[in-house]
């Protein structure tokens, strides 16, 4: 919002909307329980110490995008810049806008990023999987991504998503 509260030191945000004051729904703000947001920086670490900062950006997007990057960096062993660049998958309720709040429980539609593997697109249709290919610009859906690691020998490796303006740099 940009508006900081008279010597607190913050800015406000509107994340809070996500949060529910109806009993009984799924994001009920209530004692233990930990509502739904999407303000998650994440930290990697490995064997207790700190192995890499990240970040996806986008709304609902950014824990499929934590776990999509993740998994392409320990699983199948791809660079910073690499696993960004990825394509990846976006779950929704909506075909129309994956950042749609509402029932999870009926009508999910998986968005595709160009360059998913035609015939694992038509796999998933086949096991009655509603997939939406997602092109061009409208990739946006997928959020923007950083990242930050640092290698066994103490180099630091970088990469920065495509699907936005930024770029990593070192000096």
């Amino acid at each position: 919002t940009g508006i900081v509260p008279e010597d607190c030191g913050f800015t406000l945000q509107n994340r809070g909307y996500n949060f529910s004051l109806q009993a009984g729904h799924l994001n009920e703000v209530a004692p233990g329980k930990r509502p739904y947001h999407t303000i998650i920086p994440g930290m990697l670490t490995k064997d207790g110490k700190l192995e890499a900062a990240f970040g996806v950006m986008g709304g609902f997007m950014q824990p499929q995008g934590h776990v999509q990057v993740l998994m392409n960096m320990i699983e199948y062993g791809m660079n910073p810049q690499d696993a960004l660049d990825a394509p990846r998958i976006c779950l929704s309720n909506s075909a129309t806008n994956a950042h749609t709040v509402g029932s999870w429980a009926t009508g999910v539609v998986m968005a595709a990023e160009e360059g998913i593997d035609e015939d694992t697109v038509a796999e998933l249709r086949s096991q009655g999987h509603e997939v939406t290919m997602v092109r061009g610009y409208d990739r946006e859906v997928f959020g923007r991504g950083q990242i930050i690691r640092k290698q066994e020998n103490g180099v630091l490796v970088a990469g920065s998503d495509q699907r936005a303006d930024g770029c990593a740099m070192g000096w």
